[in-house]
């Protein structure tokens, strides 16, 4: 089971919390002169070029994991070019960031990374996936010290990922996926003809690696649409960046406990405050959630009475209003978001982001397509980062022409390979694209 072609645009995420700026620092210089100085402010070196993203040191009765860090954008970044090199799923860096264009950040935005977690109640053995948050936890056999997490992609409504404790059944590398004829059936009213078999290679939605769970017909696998992780994308399998599943596919045995759970509401004890982590439930479970409210306030006046530590409700309120998904302490008297994401570690910007779309130079000797035409800059700008971003990639850029500006897709070897990207963008997008033949140059072309 996996995803369809479908477009990147989710439907609208609810808005989180806004995250204060980072304070600038500086110096003011006194001179004899008796004329007034400028006072300027200069802002702190970052040097920190890394911040732990999976691995973290795990002790007995730690619960909270990570810490919050912030990177800078540059030009023509997107936060799931951001999400993806720092570990993070389009979940995790959008509700973290919601005054932020997902596919057009403007250059130098502060953005903050939520790498703290709270671990979901469950044994720390084997697997753990908290469907809420998207997020897989994996406590290795061999290394009881340690925890590995990692964002994952999900089943949608009507596809929803099952619950409930199951194991690693088989493994397999480079594997075919046998279409389910309800997927082909799907397939078929959008007029999209699937085979019975898809083998290895990148238009495999399997990806490289697969793990059959002991529930028929479910997966763990990679994709070949990484940019729907920390999505409702998938025909109910569990999907991962093709980077994580490779790293986790030989060290995760066959037998393998995987429990799934859908665990909205976190609660820690760190540094000697109560922490609560509040996500909003999946649809499937949105009618409990008034009853998942009660438990939570529950718990937390046990673990009020237990650790000697007086609770902010109203505190409580706002984060359970927010559901961001960030740990955030709700002792009274504890750091409040802004001072939270104040003290957030900054991180240099990589020279390259992990697996960022690089695209390809056009020449008059392409293949190409006018895919369509804004009178808005950013508009047309979004549209280039998101066909960027499909799996398989289909690589296209912003082309300002006179007063308006096209979204131009290309190079394409050939006819065919335009004619299969029309198609996609037509399923994915209902955009009908203008092809351009070779041997011109652009501006003839259009």
């Amino acid at each position: 089971m996996s995803n369809t072609q479908k477009s990147l645009l989710p439907s609208t995420l609810g808005l989180a919390v806004i995250f204060a700026a980072i304070v600038l620092s500086g110096c003011q210089s006194l001179g004899v002169s008796p004329d007034p100085k400028t006072i300027t402010q200069v802002a702190p070196e970052i040097t920190q070029t890394s911040i732990p993203t999976h691995e973290f040191a795990l002790t007995d009765g730690q619960t909270l994991i990570g810490t919050l860090a912030t990177v800078n954008t540059r030009e023509n970044d997107t936060l799931s070019d951001i999400a993806r090199h720092f570990g993070l799923g389009y979940n995790d860096i959008t509700l973290a960031n919601p005054n932020i264009p997902a596919w057009t950040p403007a250059t130098d935005s502060r953005v903050l990374l939520p790498l703290s977690f709270i671990l979901p109640d469950s044994p720390h053995q084997g697997i753990t996936l908290n469907l809420v948050n998207m997020r897989m936890f994996y406590y290795p056999k061999s290394q009881p010290d340690k925890v590995y997490t990692y964002p994952i992609g999900i089943g949608r409504q009507s596809w929803n990922t099952p619950t409930g404790l199951t194991r690693i059944a088989t493994k397999k590398a480079n594997p075919s996926w046998y279409v389910p004829a309800s997927i082909q059936k799907e397939h078929a009213q959008k007029g999209d003809s699937l085979p019975t078999v898809i083998g290895p290679g990148p238009d495999n939605p399997l990806g490289l690696y697969a793990m059959n769970l002991g529930f028929e017909r479910y997966l763990i696998h990679g994709t070949n649409k990484p940019y729907g992780i920390g999505m409702q994308v998938s025909h109910g399998c569990v999907q991962l960046y093709p980077e994580d599943i490779e790293a986790l596919f030989n060290n995760i045995a066959v037998g393998t406990p995987v429990r799934i759970v859908h665990q909205p509401y976190l609660t820690a004890w760190h540094n000697n405050m109560l922490y609560l982590e509040a996500n909003e439930p999946l649809a499937k479970w949105a009618h409990d959630k008034s009853h998942q409210k009660k438990q939570l306030l529950k718990q937390l006046r046990q673990l009020s009475a237990e650790k000697n530590s007086a609770v902010d409700w109203e505190k409580v309120e706002r984060i359970i209003a927010r559901a961001d998904g960030i740990p955030t302490p709700v002792s009274l008297s504890s750091p409040n978001e802004a001072e939270l994401a104040k003290a957030a570690v900054p991180i240099k910007h990589p020279d390259q982001l992990n697996q960022q779309p690089v695209v390809a130079e056009l020449t008059d000797g392409d293949w190409s397509a006018v895919v369509s035409r804004f009178d808005n800059g950013t508009e047309a700008q979004k549209l280039a980062a998101m066909l960027n971003h499909q799996g398989p990639m289909i690589p296209a850029r912003k082309v300002q022409q006179d007063h308006s500006y096209l979204v131009v897709a290309g190079p394409f070897k050939n006819k065919q390979e335009v004619n299969a990207a029309a198609k996609r963008i037509h399923m994915d997008f209902a955009i009908d694209i203008k092809p351009l033949q070779p041997n011109s140059s652009l501006s003839k072309k259009l």
